[in-house]
């Protein structure tokens, strides 16, 4: 399965035309947050989304709320925070906001069933707005800024895929936690196979 994974977009028109040229290779797409600049020109942004005529996972970042998402959700686009998604034997689970926060409690307390979850299923993406504590994609001016609530659940589900943005300065970089692959896809997008 391919999968279209972009983060930040900002409602960025030239990436968005980089996105759709890449949409025509995936079966899904995934919306890692940000999607637009502190909620403005998020309605362009998910038109965009259901006129590639793919089904999409969305979540919102820390420049969208969950209102605000949820009430333009449309076609055959999922807001996926909280919650998960099965598609073609993979399994997804989602979990957006959160800014530089380290900890995040309320993911916390839904991280057992979530590990449960993934014990039952052979394929997992695990898609977050922030990403995991200690890697590549949350290392900026020397300094970690990521989630250790993340890294905690990657360590013990060990999913697939773990998919996240907001770090702009990370945007396109790559990292192992163990034996879950994790990536900041960018505004522009990365094709991902699983």
């Amino acid at each position: 399965m391919n999968i279209l994974a972009f983060a930040d977009l900002h409602a960025h028109k030239v990436s968005m035309e980089k996105l759709r040229k890449k949409s025509k290779e995936a079966d899904i797409i995934i919306a890692a947050g940000d999607m637009s600049i502190f909620g403005n020109h998020l309605d362009t942004v998910m038109g965009f989304l259901i006129s590639l005529g793919k089904p999409v996972l969305v979540l919102h970042g820390n420049h969208e709320s969950e209102e605000e998402v949820i009430g333009l959700v449309g076609g055959s686009m999922h807001f996926i925070h909280n919650s998960s998604f099965m598609f073609a034997g993979t399994l997804f689970i989602g979990w957006g906001g959160g800014g530089f926060s380290m900890v995040d409690t309320a993911f916390e307390r839904n991280m057992k069933a979530f590990i449960s979850q993934c014990s039952h299923s052979k394929k997992t993406v695990f898609i977050t707005h922030q990403p995991p504590y200690g890697t590549k994609l949350d290392k900026i001016y020397g300094s970690y800024v990521g989630n250790k609530s993340f890294r905690t659940f990657i360590r013990q589900a060990q999913p697939t895929l773990a998919i996240s943005g907001h770090i702009h300065e990370t945007a396109r970089k790559t990292d192992l936690l163990g034996k879950t692959f994790l990536v900041n896809p960018g505004p522009e997008g990365m094709l991902l196979k699983v």
